[in-house]
């Protein structure tokens, strides 16, 4: 006697089809269950600022970070990208890389800064939520592309969450200080400048694809490759100026396209001013020569011309 199965409430034995169904599930399921751990550890990094921990909630934000990324790339590689994990990512991001970062910020420096201090905070976290917002109507619709326009929220938090692990090593007390001192006025000036960039349009290029297939593929899993090395082994040597060289590659990039764009610009104005000299030139010589201009010789309609040849013929004939 065959046992009942207990998979199903007849005790039948589920189909194929049912079986990938639930397989289905979890794979839409998975790219929000990374995005939920993001909101986790973007909570955890907010609570641990309040207790004072400014370290581990700098590593909180990091952790956010790769579960952003994560989710991202499950959502694509499995097709399963809703309109609802879209949303959900985006309320995530602004408490992981826009609260969370913003508290940090202003527990470490800034409440002995004054009444009006928190307000530095409030403009990134507003910039942040403007760039989520944006990032979301311009991208609705459109294929994918290769650069984000304007500096993605991500990168902004994980430059304010690793400055304070990289202020702690050796390094940064031994040389930084004494070249570029980021404390107070320094973080004001960094804290303005990525809120700044997160409204603009400056490109910033996304995470190289991962692959052998072509020398694109092979680059990018070199670079992702020894960038996770080094932030496993010296994450306080490594992350911190990653992040300023990211922030730096793009405004060099958008100052050099600006700079070629207005010589591309005034070259062809030469040119045509060069071509209404030349005309200028032109029309004095037709002006200065001594032979008059011959005008031209109206057109006669070939009906004209037959009527007038009928009236020559008698004259002739006579």
């Amino acid at each position: 006697m065959r046992r009942a199965s207990a998979s199903r409430p007849g005790g039948g034995v589920p189909r194929p089809g049912e079986r990938r169904g639930g397989v289905r599930r979890v794979v839409v399921v998975m790219p929000s269950a990374f995005t939920l751990g993001n909101l986790f550890f973007g909570f955890w990094a907010v609570v641990s600022a309040t207790n004072q921990n400014f370290r581990l909630a700098g590593w909180f934000i990091v952790f956010a970070a790769i579960l952003d990324m994560l989710d991202g790339r499950i959502a694509r590689m499995s097709n399963t990208g809703t309109r609802f994990g879209a949303e959900l990512d985006s309320l995530v991001d602004v408490i992981s890389f826009g609260v969370a970062p913003a508290l940090l910020m202003y527990f470490l420096e800034f409440t002995a800064a004054g009444r009006f201090a928190w307000v530095l905070c409030y403009i990134y976290v507003v910039a942040v939520a403007l760039r989520l917002a944006r990032y979301n109507v311009a991208s609705h619709g459109l294929p994918p592309s290769n650069w984000f326009n304007g500096l993605p929220s991500p990168a902004a938090g994980l430059t304010l969450a690793t400055y304070y692990p990289f202020s702690q090593t050796e390094w940064y007390r031994a040389t930084l200080p004494y070249l570029l001192d980021l404390q107070h006025q320094g973080l004001v000036i960094l804290m303005l400048l990525v809120a700044l960039l997160m409204v603009s349009s400056v490109k910033y290029p996304k995470v190289p694809p991962l692959g052998f297939r072509n020398l694109k593929g092979i680059i990018g899993t070199i670079f992702t490759v020894a960038l996770l090395i080094g932030g496993i082994v010296a994450p306080e040597y490594v992350l911190f100026p990653f992040a300023i060289f990211y922030i730096a590659f793009g405004l060099l990039r958008a100052v050099l396209l600006a700079l070629t764009d207005q010589r591309g610009e005034t070259r062809p104005a030469y040119a045509g001013h060069a071509a209404d000299a030349d005309a200028d030139v032109e029309l004095d010589a037709d002006q200065l020569s001594d032979e008059p201009a011959a005008s031209p010789r109206p057109a006669i309609h070939p009906e004209r011309r037959s009527r007038f040849g009928e009236r020559r013929r008698p004259e002739s004939d006579a």
